[in-house]
């Protein structure tokens, strides 16, 4: 096991790492920019230093700076957490030229999984279903026109270096793709350095489903069964759940069965994400994986007992996963909400200040992944999630009762917060029935527009 673990970022993820850490014993530390000297992931770790000024580019992506911090605090590993540097290939191989085991898959992995033309491939090769879309990138709108009347439209037109939402256009039809192409491209190279394009169909109003994986360095994967993400706007997950309302054991075992499928077919270690799109007659497609642990990991936890964490570093340190696929079994249902600073009714634009007070509820069922205290100033620099509230209830009404209470219970003065957003969500018809897909927000929102308009 490592003599020490260097957590490569900030926030709650940070403090999660750390954690993990000391409950395995091993020692920690933390890095950080001068905005965030007071932040608690600092008071967490047993060593801290600063890397940089506020802008992450100089401080949490600055790779010279955390490698000085490894060699002057002596520490054998880098945690990246999830975001900044997590799924930064050339980083990975960093680490592994300067002998820091990188707690995560490799570079190559990375980069594999992280172009995602090229990942829609090998998955089709390891046997897992994907959406019907162009053979590799589009070179030009010539060759974006082709492939899409092949396809038939609506298409999506999207980045295969993207993420997060960017690089992503739909094309109703052949007048508007071109559009959709240099739009997306541009707005990829901007974001991502890569503006190549390929093209998927559009799968009408699907639910987002992922699937939880670990694989391990002697060939052994597993999956944790599905989170439900399918509550979002413009990309961007709110709510995730497990299991899903709409996926049923036979469905969850055929999903689960590909997602180990197609990480055996590309030999994956740590842990990992496969994402796909769900359909309402319960076809399923391969969308992209994500390489890293991902901010709804905690769902998981909550309905399997198993710390994901502890199992990232404990496969980063040679060892085999504690857990075979018989005996992982889903108990209980668990809703995550992310708590952002972040004003719902100014069209969730960030909100940065300083928390006056502030009161984490509690309870049976109840946790709470949270970086702010009062006091704290919420800076600019960074993204605006302040807090992930979660609740685990028997069965789902009971998860959502309790998300319900607890949700009143939460107290963040002097910064808006989307606390109210999900109070009206836990409150909302068609959540609580389970009858959702990731466009829900988006119709919801416009039928609210066309109201008032009215």
């Amino acid at each position: 096991m490592f003599n020490k673990i260097l957590v490569a970022n900030r926030g709650e993820i940070a403090i999660r790492v750390m954690r993990a850490c000391k409950e395995l014993g091993i020692p920690t530390v933390a890095v950080h920019s001068e905005a965030d000297v007071d932040a608690l992931h600092v008071k967490f770790a047993d060593e801290a230093v600063c890397i940089g000024p506020a802008q992450s580019a100089q401080s949490y992506l600055n790779v010279t700076a955390i490698l000085s911090a490894c060699e002057i605090t002596g520490a054998h590993a880098v945690h990246p957490g999830y975001g900044f540097l997590a799924e930064n290939d050339a980083f990975a191989d960093i680490c592994a030229a300067h002998d820091l085991v990188f707690i995560g898959p490799t570079g190559e992995m990375m980069r594999l999984m992280g172009n995602k033309a090229q990942a829609r491939k090998m998955m089709s090769n390891a046997g897992v279903p994907i959406i019907p879309g162009s053979d590799g990138v589009v070179a030009d709108i010539e060759q974006v026109q082709e492939a899409a009347d092949q396809i038939g439209y609506p298409v999506m037109v999207k980045a295969s270096a993207g993420g997060g939402g960017k690089g992503m256009r739909i094309a109703e039809n052949r007048n508007s793709v071109e559009d959709a192409y240099r739009i997306a491209s541009a707005e990829a190279q901007a974001a991502f350095g890569n503006g190549e394009i390929y093209l998927e169909k559009l799968i009408i109003r699907p639910r987002h489903i992922e699937f939880q994986l670990l694989g391990d360095s002697f060939g052994n994967v597993v999956h944790l069964g599905e989170r439900d993400c399918s509550i979002q706007r413009r990309h961007q997950k709110l709510i995730e759940e497990s299991p899903s309302p709409g996926v049923d054991p036979t469905l969850r075992a055929k999903m689960g069965e590909a997602a180990v499928k197609g990480a055996k077919g590309i030999g994956y270690t740590s842990a990992g994400t496969i994402e796909f799109l769900l359909d309402a007659r319960g076809g399923f497609y391969f969308m992209e994986m994500n390489t890293r642990i991902q901010v709804e990991h905690p769902v998981t936890e909550l309905v399997t007992g198993i710390d994901l964490v502890k199992e990232q570093i404990r496969i980063a340190a040679g060892e085999p996963l504690s857990v075979d696929q018989s005996s992982v079994a889903m108990r209980g249902h668990a809703i995550e909400c992310r708590i952002n600073a972040e004003d719902p009714a100014s069209d969730f634009a960030p909100r940065p200040g300083r928390v006056t007070d502030m009161y984490v509820p509690g309870g049976p069922g109840i946790r709470v992944d949270t970086h702010v205290y009062s006091g704290y100033f919420i800076p600019p620099y960074y993204d605006s999630m302040i807090a992930k509230l979660l609740a685990h209830g028997n069965t789902r009404e009971e998860a959502i009762a309790r998300m319900q209470r607890a949700l009143q219970e939460f107290v963040v003065e002097g910064v808006t917060t989307t606390i109210p957003f999900h109070l009206e969500m836990m409150q909302d018809p068609d959540f609580r029935s389970g009858n959702f897909d990731t466009g829900t927000l988006e119709t919801k929102r416009k039928e609210e527009m066309e109201a008032g308009a009215a």
